[in-house]
């Protein structure tokens, strides 16, 4: 059997699914791309709406660093496809990238549609075939892969090599379901919990401050959990059913917040409303004389803050904030408690930890108790802060598990 009449199917054709499939078309492989979706890669649009954040530009240990103790199964995939290589790979399809001010790295359109349209004729030059509103069901008493399309009709497929690449339990309208794990557990995998990742986490806000800041962002302040800090914005979220915050902050630091909600039910982190202000500086400039002006017109003009931070000053620190000292109330100022309990749901989180299991998959990804089965992506069990990490890891996996399938096919000739 020679490399083209070998079939190679891929289920999902979000960005783990299409970049395996580039290179196993490229290595000369009989692709099929099996999309439940009528269109590919929805999650990866929806994540280019604010801007694509492809990856990011800091050093190579920095970035593995990222991934926490995933970082030693997770890392040397990454250091294999670095984001050097996924730049040369975006540029390679006509979308230069650049640097932000941020270290962030986008397409020069900073758009995800023109990418991925210029990447889906790429993969058409390439022969890979798209099977769309396929739903996959696993498999059947034979060992096929099973389907429904459309109109409900069953298609079983047969396969060299196949490759789920399905994605977390996050966003379960654009695709990412979680439908997958019943048939992957009855097969004997090990899945771990999926909980959501970058995601926010509830306050009880007073109705007062809820209606007047909701979906507005507290920016320029550094938030503190666990004696980490990170520099960002905060988005107020003030849903009646999910009240609290969400925002590049908070996930930075969700997997630890999350972790210690999950111990006690509740954890601490600290606001900096100011943090470019040494406190003795900000206590200095608070003993200026009030006079008559309010408590709100004193801290905008002595200490800086905006009507988003003087409000969440007197909603965290309670209305006795007016009377405060200079140095006391730049001491709250500098470090405002802001309790935090249950994460938002999964439908709500970028992305999700948990999946498929370490302990389930060899070294090149393939399923232990699957011969021929590989996985990557976000249904195995690691998780990034947003940053660029995410796709980076997405992509290096799916690489990795191409080369797999590849030497599999090549070792059972």
């Amino acid at each position: 059997m020679t490399q083209t009449q070998k079939h190679i199917a891929i289920i999902g054709g979000g960005p783990a699914g299409l970049f395996a499939a580039e290179y196993l078309a490229g290595a000369g492989y009989e692709v099929h791309v099996y999309e439940h979706k009528p269109t590919l890669a929805r999650k990866f649009l929806m994540a280019g709406r604010g801007g694509l954040n492809l990856t990011h530009s800091e050093d190579l240990e920095s970035f593995i660093a990222r991934y926490g103790a995933a970082g030693d199964w997770v890392g040397p995939m990454v250091r294999a496809f670095p984001p050097s290589d996924l730049r040369d790979w975006c540029e390679g399809l006509g979308e230069a990238t650049f640097v932000g001010s941020s270290g962030r790295v986008f397409p020069r359109s900073f758009k995800a549609s023109p990418l991925l349209r210029a990447w889906q004729m790429r993969l058409d030059g390439l022969g890979v075939t798209f099977h769309f509103n396929y739903h996959w069901a696993g498999w059947d008493a034979d060992g096929a892969l099973v389907f429904t399309d459309k109109s409900g009709a069953t298609i079983a497929v047969r396969s060299d090599a196949t490759l789920l690449a399905l994605g977390g339990a996050s966003w379960p309208k654009l695709g990412s379901d979680a439908g997958w794990v019943d048939w992957v557990r009855g097969r004997g995998v090990t899945i771990t919990p999926f909980k959501p990742a970058n995601s926010g986490f509830t306050h009880p806000w007073s109705d007062h401050f809820a209606d007047r800041f909701a979906g507005q962002p507290l920016k320029s302040i550094t938030l503190t959990h666990n004696k980490r800090s990170v520099p960002g914005e905060m988005m107020i979220a003030a849903k009646q059913s999910e009240r609290g915050v969400e925002g590049g902050v908070i996930y930075a630091l969700s997997s630890s917040i999350r972790d210690a909600v999950e111990r006690d039910g509740q954890t601490m982190t600290h606001i900096d409303l100011r943090p470019g202000v040494a406190l003795d500086d900000l206590a200095r400039r608070l003993s200026v004389p009030r006079g008559r002006a309010s408590f709100s017109t004193h801290v905008k003009k002595a200490g800086g803050l905006s009507p988003i931070a003087t409000s969440l000053l007197r909603e965290l620190g309670g209305e006795e904030v007016g009377e405060l000292s200079p140095i006391m109330l730049a001491s709250l100022i500098k470090a405002l408690p802001l309790p935090l309990s249950a994460p938002f749901g999964l439908n709500r989180s970028i992305s999700s930890a948990g999946g498929i299991a370490r302990d389930a998959v060899h070294d090149d990804l393939m399923l232990r108790a699957l011969p021929g089965v590989f996985v990557a992506g976000e249904m195995l069990d690691w998780e990034a802060p947003t940053g660029g990490y995410l796709l980076q890891a997405t992509f290096a996996t799916a690489l990795h598990a191409a080369h797999g399938i590849e030497n599999f096919l090549k070792s059972s000739d």
